[in-house]
């Protein structure tokens, strides 16, 4: 298996971390109303894992980034 770079796949648990870190700390430094931040992250991800679509996923597909899924039969 060869590292196919960063692709839709990838980059959305890794926005979803950054975003869950931020606010994490932002509730821990500003205001707990920023524990908002981690819960729609949440929600998202369920929602990614569920259909495999979440909002960011429009703005990386506009942007040419691939899906990262391997097509039928090249796992």
């Amino acid at each position: 298996m060869t590292d196919s770079g960063w692709t839709i796949a990838r980059l959305v648990p890794l926005l979803a971390g950054i975003l869950v870190l931020a606010g994490t700390a932002a509730a821990a430094t500003i205001s707990a109303w920023w524990l908002i931040v981690p819960a729609l992250v949440g929600a998202n991800l369920l929602l990614y894992s569920a259909v495999g679509w979440c909002p960011a996923t429009l703005l990386m597909r506009r942007a040419g980034i691939t899906s990262g899924v391997c097509p039928r039969g090249h796992a």
